[in-house]
């Protein structure tokens, strides 16, 4: 509100998108000038861009201020209404980076007002490569103008894109790489071949409105889909192989509740704000802590409660292990259903120890080796 630059740090689900959606559409309404940009918002995913554009459309329903979500995946005619938007100027733009690069390489993108340059999810952003598309739309921008970075976690590249591109910022960080306190968190002990059955066991047994399930890859994406499926779940799924209208149309199928159960890529693990998922089931372990801290931040939502479930294969337990260092607790080990087997104890082996345990091999479905039950 007072004009200076920001980088700001939060945990997910505690409101960044309108701790800078409503000041700066404040002073918008206050230096309101035709036919310039007044503010560029720069986000990793095509999702979020919209997830954005649409809290515009209901924060600006009674103003006259104009905005347009500008991403790559829309036919000819979306790219033509881009055009005109970044030629004639629209209020709030809302855009990837790939595709604004695609503007600005044919040369009549016109952000010569622009009053604000906001970045959000960045750390998101510059993990997926963009930075040099990022620095590319900044070259591009006029050099004075109020810059607010936004961020989950706050990683040294961060820091020193702010450097580059923030002036004297004031910092504000609020309880990094920590989920919600209201998520009752559980890890389950399994060998692969037990994930699927109990993925089906748990979405029987635990009371939801919307359940979001994360996978690490799309192949398993699809193949948890079709067995949930014929299991009789109504289940769908999002990940990059589908078409952006695919994307959408199944991603407003879940947020209406009319498909309760979404299997996806961590293409959803950030910024999608739907208020009622209350299960979040983590087929696969993430590759790192804060991909866990983005994931499990789907559920309880603006202090709603939630459950996420976790899958830890033997496999994944140093993973495991690593994102209970960075949250700083253990997670609860929850008792697998006696139906399922012998399942295998938690022993992380440390990084550069020197416990090399032999890896366990299944045969027709059962662990071969030492079957000790996690008590």
């Amino acid at each position: 509100m007072s004009g200076k630059d920001v980088i700001a740090s939060a945990q997910t689900g505690t409101g960044k998108t309108a701790a800078f959606l409503l000041p700066v559409m404040n002073r918008l309404l206050q230096n309101h000038k035709d036919g310039q940009t007044g503010a560029l918002i720069i986000v990793p995913t095509r999702e979020l861009a919209i997830q954005i554009s649409q809290h515009i459309e209901g924060l600006s329903y009674f103003t006259h201020l104009s905005s347009i979500a500008i991403y790559g995946g829309n036919d000819g005619q979306s790219f033509i209404a881009e055009k005109k938007a970044l030629q004639a100027g629209a209020d709030l733009i809302v855009c990837t980076p790939g595709r604004m690069i695609a503007h600005l390489n044919m040369g009549y993108v016109n952000m010569r007002g622009l009053q604000f340059l906001i970045l959000d999810e960045a750390d998101r952003m510059l993990d997926m490569g963009f930075l040099d598309d990022i620095n590319k739309i900044i070259k591009a921008l006029p050099p004075k103008r109020q810059n607010l970075l936004f961020s989950a976690t706050m990683p040294d590249k961060i820091r020193q894109l702010a450097k580059r591109i923030l002036h004297e910022p004031s910092e504000i960080n609020i309880a990094i790489s920590k989920p919600p306190e209201k998520i009752v968190q559980k890890a389950f002990l399994v060998y692969e071949p037990q994930k699927l059955p109990l993925a089906k066991i748990l979405l029987k047994q635990t009371p939801y409105k919307n359940a979001l399930v994360f996978c690490s890859r799309k192949q398993t994406v699809k193949q948890v889909r079709r067995e949930l499926k014929q299991a009789g779940f109504s289940i769908e799924e999002i990940h990059s192989d589908l078409e952006q209208a695919q994307r959408e149309s199944v991603l407003g199928a879940f947020a209406s509740g009319r498909i309760p159960v979404l299997v996806a890529t961590d293409i959803l693990s950030r910024g999608i704000d739907i208020d009622t998922i209350d299960l979040v089931l983590n087929y696969d372990v993430p590759g790192d802590g804060e991909d866990y801290v983005h994931r499990i931040g789907r559920t309880a939502r603006a202090e709603a409660e939630g459950v996420a479930y976790t899958l830890v294969s033997d496999k994944e337990q140093n993973k495991f292990s690593d994102i209970e260092k960075l949250l700083e607790k253990e997670i609860e080990k929850a008792k697998v259903p006696d139906e399922l087997g012998p399942v295998p104890a938690y022993a992380p082996r440390h990084r550069g120890g020197g416990d090399r345990r032999p890896q366990r091999k299944f045969y027709k479905g059962k662990p071969k080796g030492r079957t000790d039950r996690k008590k």
